[in-house]
């Protein structure tokens, strides 16, 4: 090796994070990153310095055991090369050239242990931010199932509070966790994948919380609000949200009666028809859903 590689790793210990390495001198000198490298510029993440690592961790992945440093389930997620512009003891500025993560990054001392890293090029192409200043999408109630029956989609209707879900860097935002800390580990669980996910909270009982994800309005940098409702929720089932405390409920594409019979029967307040080629329209109560009474 000739100190040019570097090694990322998605570790799950007792908070998820995710271990920077870079080869130097023989050594991995290394970072804990609680929410990963920024990928636009202008935003600066924590990075914690920890030891060096032997360069046999450059490929290590595997479980770490109960009483040993860093235990927990550690994989890789991202390796290539680097070149160094800049090393200094408080400042280190480097170049990557990976499979997954490329462009220049500078870290940089904050006091002691505690570092920032700022990425210093542009965004990479084709990723954006999640869209700012979001509102669910609200319906328009509704007497009657609407016509044609196969050109709309039937959620049932929960009783609970619709939250706007930002996943990324494996957390959510303290507003959602404080209340809901159940959903921490959906965060964890769906890392290194982020989106935003519009959802209800119900509640079953004093320490049973479900998260209902209906719609999905950003993904890994390409917002799809502009997508027609059927492909957003293809893409939102592609997820695959099964945990503890939180999962996609079925929709039902034609069949309006039958999912307004199945509502009555379980005691929910009703259905929503969300119309096929309808986009997510925030903040806004269209006609592209409708809120029927079971």
């Amino acid at each position: 090796m000739a100190d040019d590689t570097f090694v990322i790793h998605q570790h799950h210990a007792r908070r998820l994070h995710w271990d920077l390495r870079l080869e130097r001198g023989g050594a991995l000198a290394s970072w804990a990153v609680p929410r990963g490298l920024p990928r636009e510029p202008g935003r600066n993440h924590l990075a914690v310095q920890t030891p060096d690592h032997p360069l046999d961790f450059f490929t290590f992945h595997g479980e770490i055991p109960v009483g040993e440093y860093g235990a927990g389930r550690m994989t890789i997620y991202d390796t290539g090369t680097y070149t160094t512009e800049k090393w200094r003891p408080d400042e280190v500025l480097v170049a990557f050239q990976g499979n997954r993560t490329t462009g220049r990054y500078v870290l940089f001392r904050t006091g002691g242990k505690d570092w920032m890293v700022r990425r210093l090029d542009p965004a990479p192409a084709g990723w954006s931010a999640p869209p700012a200043d979001l509102a669910p999408m609200l319906p328009t109630p509704a007497r009657r199932l609407p016509r044609p029956d196969d050109a709309w989609a039937y959620e049932l209707r929960w009783r609970g509070d619709r939250i706007l879900a930002e996943v990324t860097g494996g957390r959510l935002p303290a507003e959602i966790t404080t209340p809901y800390p159940q959903l921490r580990a959906m965060a964890e669980a769906l890392a290194p994948l982020e989106c935003v996910l519009d959802g209800v909270v119900v509640s079953f009982g004093r320490n049973d919380v479900q998260f209902f994800a209906v719609d999905l309005l950003w993904l890994d940098g390409v917002p799809t609000l502009a997508l027609p409702y059927a492909e957003r929720r293809e893409l939102l089932d592609g997820l695959a949200l099964t945990g503890d405390s939180w999962q996609t409920p079925p929709s039902f594409t034609g069949g309006g009666r039958y999912a307004r019979e199945a509502a009555a029967a379980q005691g929910l307040p009703g259905i929503i028809a969300k119309r096929l080629d309808s986009a997510y329209e925030p903040g806004v109560t269209s006609r592209g859903w409708l809120s029927l009474q079971a």
